[in-house]
C-alpha cells in the first residue's frame, strides 16, 4: 500500500537532495566527523520505523514505562542505573536480542506496538557513569519524538533542565511524562508538581508541550491481571496519544522534520562559530588598516621631516651665495685692482670666506639626516612588535570555539608569531652604525656620480670641498695681467656681474644635483623602509583577505541552506 501522497513524495526527494549536498558543503566547512556522522544517522532515519526515544534520569522510570506500554516486564527496573546502554525495541517474530554497535543493541519482541514504532531505552542522564549520558546525547539526534521521563519525586531537576535544553537545541518535538503518580496522595501536590514541570518547560522550549501525570507501576501491574488499577494509573491518555494521536500523518511530519532539526542546529553551530571567526577576522583588518594607516601618517612624517632637513642643507648653499655676492662686492673694486691679479690669494681667500665651512656643515646635516632615518626606521618597527604583542595578548581573551576550518587559528597565531619574529630579529639585530655607514655610501657613491668627481676622500665634505676649490679657481680667475691695463669702470663692474653670475650659476648646478641626488636615495631609503615593513606582513595579510572572503561565502551558504530548511519545515507542518 501506498504510504505517501505525491506532494508527500516530492518533498522528500527534495529534502533527500537538499541535505545530502548540505552534508557535503559542511564537509567543506570543517564540519567536525561527529557531526557529519549524526547527519549522515539523520538523514539515514528517514527510510526506517519511527522512532520514539526514552530519555531521562536514572529513577525517573524509563524502563517502566517502557515496560507498561508493552504489558510486559520485559526490561530491568530498579532504584539505581539499570541501563548502561543503548535497547533498541523493535518488532520480530520471536524474542531476540543482537548487538548491533559498541553499548547499543537491538531487542526484538512479538508486540504490535513496534511494527509501528520503534522505542528506544537510554541511559539516565544523571548516571554516575558520564559515559552513559554520552550515549543518550548521541543518541538524541535520531529521535522522531522524545518522551521525556521525569518523577513526582524530583520534578524538572536542574540535570533535567539541561539535559532538556540539549534536545531543544536539536529541534526535536518532546513529550513529557510525570512519573510515579501513585507516591502521591494530595490533588493539590500533583497539580503544583504538573504547574512546576509546564511553567519551566514552556520557559525552556518557548512552547507548552504535551504534559502526561501517570503512574507505570500501576499500568503495568493494570496489564497484567489488576485491571481496576487502570484508571488509577492514568496511562491510558499517554498510551492513546502515541497510538492513536500520533497517527501516520503525524509520523511523517515528525519522521520528515528530524533531519530537518538536525540539519538546524549543525548550520547554527557552523554559523555561529563563523560569526566568531568573523569577529576575529575583522579585528585583523582593522588591525592590518590600522598598520597601513601607522605607515601612511609615518611615510607623510617621514616626507616632511625629510623637507626640512633638505631645507636646512639648502640654506647652507644660499648662505654662501650671499657670502660670494659679498665678496665679490667687496674685491671687484677700483681700490682693490691689484688685488684682483693675485689669483692664488684671491682663490684661498675665496675658500676661506666664501666656501668656509660648508663641506663640514653639509656633511654633518646629511650625517644627522642619515641619524634620523636609521632611528625612525627602528622606532617603526618597535611600534609594530609592539602592536602585534598587543593583539596577539588580545586574541588569547578571544574564544573562537571550534572555528570553520581547523587550520585556522593555527595559520593564523603562526603567521603573526612570524611576523613578530621578524620585527623582533629587525629590531635585536639594527646594526645602526652598519645602517648608517652603508646609507652614507649609496648617498656619496649617487652624489659623486651625479656630479661626475671622482671618490677619492670619503665623505660628501671631502666631495663638496673638491668642487668648491675649482669652483674658487674658475670664479676668481677671470682676471688675468693682461687685462690691468684695461681696467676701469666698465670692466670692473662689469666683471662682478659676471662673477657672481657664474657663481650663482654653479652653486645652482651643485645645490640643485646634490640636493636632487640626495632625496633620491632618501626617499629610495624610505620606500625600503616601508617595504620591508609590509614584506613582513604580507603572507598574514594575504591570509586574513583570505580567510575573510572565505567566511563570507560560508556565511552565505548557511544563511541560504537556513532558509531553505525553514522552506521545508513550513511546507511540511502545513500538511
Amino acid at each position: 500500500m501506498k504510504i505517501l501522497t505525491l506532494e508527500q513524495e516530492q518533498v522528500l526527494k527534495r529534502e533527500r537532495d537538499f541535505l545530502n549536498d548540505l552534508r557535503v558543503r559542511l564537509v567543506d566547512f570543517g564540519a567536525s566527523k561527529e557531526s557529519l556522522e549524526t547527519m549522515g544517522q539523520s538523514i539515514a532515519q528517514l527510510d526506517d520505523l519511527f522512532l520514539l526515544v526514552m530519555v531521562g534520569e536514572f529513577n525517573a522510570g524509563k524502563s517502566a514505562v517502557i515496560n507498561a506500554f508493552l504489558g510486559q516486564k520485559l526490561l530491568k527496573e530498579g532504584v539505581t542505573p539499570t541501563t548502561s546502554q543503548i535497547n533498541i525495541l523493535r518488532y520480530g517474530e520471536e524474542t531476540a536480542r543482537k548487538v548491533v554497535a559498541e553499548n547499543q543493541e537491538v531487542l526484538l519482541l512479538p508486540v504490535d506496538l513496534l511494527s509501528e514504532v520503534s522505542i528506544v531505552d537510554t541511559p539516565g542522564t544523571n548516571a554516575i557513569v558520564r559515559y552513559h549520558e554520552e550515549l543518550t546525547r548521541h543518541f538524541v539526534p535520531r529521535a522522531d519524538l522524545v518522551l521525556f521521563i521525569t518523577s513526582v519525586d524530583r520534578p524538572f531537576t536542574e540535570s533535567e533542565r539541561t539535559f532538556m535544553q540539549h534536545i531543544r537545541d536539536w529541534g526535536k518535538k518532546v513529550v513529557i511524562v510525570i512519573n510515579k503518580l501513585d507516591i502521591l496522595q494530595d490533588e493539590d501536590e500533583l497539580r503544583q508538581v504538573e504547574d512546576f514541570v509546564r511553567d519551566n518547560a514552556r520557559e525552556l522550549l518557548g512552547v507548552a508541550p504535551e504534559i502526561f501525570i501517570v503512574s507505570a507501576r500501576l499500568a503495568l501491574r493494570a496489564k497484567q491481571g489488576e485491571p481496576d488499577l487502570w484508571e488509577a494509573s492514568q496511562f491510558g491518555p499517554l498510551e492513546e496519544y502515541i497510538q492513536e494521536t500520533l497517527d501516520k500523518e503525524s509520523q511523517i511530519k515528525l519522521k520528515f522534520l528530524n533531519p530537518l532539526g538536525v540539519s538546524d542546529h549543525l548550520v547554527k553551530d557552523i554559523n555561529e562559530d563563523a560569526q566568531k571567526q568573523r569577529h576575529v577576522l575583522d579585528d585583523d583588518l582593522a588591525l592590518l588598516r590600522n598598520i597601513d594607516q601607522q605607515q601612511e601618517i609615518y611615510q607623510k612624517d617621514k616626507a616632511k621631516e625629510f623637507e626640512l632637513r633638505m631645507s636646512e642643507i639648502e640654506n647652507i648653499f644660499f648662505e654662501m651665495e650671499q657670502r660670494g655676492d659679498e665678496f665679490f662686492e667687496d674685491r671687484f673694486r677700483l681700490a682693490r685692482v691689484f688685488d684682483l691679479i693675485k689669483k692664488e690669494q684671491m682663490q684661498l681667500d675665496f675658500e676661506q670666506e666664501v666656501v668656509a665651512d660648508v663641506p663640514q656643515r653639509v656633511d654633518q646635516k646629511v650625517n644627522s639626516l642619515i641619524d634620523w632615518l636609521v632611528e625612525s626606521d627602528l622606532r617603526q618597527w618597535k611600534a609594530i612588535t609592539d602592536y602585534l604583542s598587543n593583539r596577539k595578548l588580545a586574541h588569547k581573551e578571544k574564544i573562537i570555539g571550534n572555528t570553520i576550518g581547523t587550520d585556522f587559528v593555527y595559520d593564523r597565531d603562526r603567521l603573526l608569531e612570524a611576523i613578530g619574529r621578524e620585527a623582533d630579529r629587525v629590531v635585536a639585530t639594527y646594526d645602526k652604525d652598519f645602517e648608517t655607514e652603508k646609507i652614507a655610501m649609496d648617498a656619496q657613491n649617487a652624489v659623486a656620480a651625479s656630479l661626475a668627481v671622482e671618490i677619492g676622500a670619503v665623505g660628501l665634505g671631502a666631495i663638496i670641498t673638491a668642487l668648491a676649490t675649482t669652483m674658487a679657481a674658475d670664479v676668481t680667475g677671470i682676471l688675468t695681467a693682461s687685462l690691468v691695463a684695461l681696467l676701469g669702470f666698465f670692466i670692473i663692474p662689469a666683471s662682478r656681474r659676471k662673477a657672481k653670475k657664474e657663481l650663482h650659476e654653479t652653486l645652482a648646478e651643485l645645490r640643485t644635483k646634490l640636493i636632487a641626488t640626495l632625496r633620491k636615495e632618501f626617499e629610495k631609503e624610505i620606500t625600503r623602509s616601508v617595504a620591508r615593513i609590509e614584506e613582513a606582513i604580507a603572507p598574514y595579510s594575504r591570509f586574513v583577505r583570505a580567510e575573510t572572503t572565505r567566511t563570507e561565502e560560508i556565511l552565505d551558504a548557511l544563511k541560504s541552506a537556513r532558509m531553505e530548511i525553514d522552506q521545508l519545515k513550513a511546507e511540511i507542518t502545513a500538511w
